[in-house]
C-alpha cells in the first residue's frame, strides 16, 4: 500500500477528517456511506456500494423489499 504522507489526529469523539484532496481523488462526497474494515493491523475506509445479498456482486442491482439482488440471482430464483 502506498503511503500518502498525510497525518491526521483523532479527536475526542473518535473522528478524523479525510483531507479534501483524498476525498476528491476517491469521489467521496458529503453524505456518502463509507465502509470501515479491519484487516490485520490496519483500518481500511472505502466507499460503500450495496451488493447482492446472495452473491455479493454490485452490477445490475435492484432493490426488492429493502434488500439488494442482482439480475443474475433474481433470474436464478425465478428458475429455481
Amino acid at each position: 500500500m502506498l503511503e500518502s504522507g498525510i497525518v491526521r489526529n483523532v479527536d475526542v469523539a473518535g473522528r478524523i477528517v479525510i483531507p479534501k484532496e483524498m476525498r476528491d481523488v476517491m469521489a467521496i462526497n458529503e453524505g456518502d456511506p463509507l465502509e470501515i474494515v479491519k484487516n490485520n493491523n490496519e483500518i481500511i475506509l472505502r466507499k460503500h456500494h450495496k451488493g447482492c445479498i446472495f452473491c455479493g456482486g454490485n452490477k445490475h442491482i435492484i432493490e426488492f423489499m429493502g434488500m439488494c439482488v442482482c439480475y443474475e440471482c433474481k433470474d436464478a430464483l425465478i428458475e429455481g
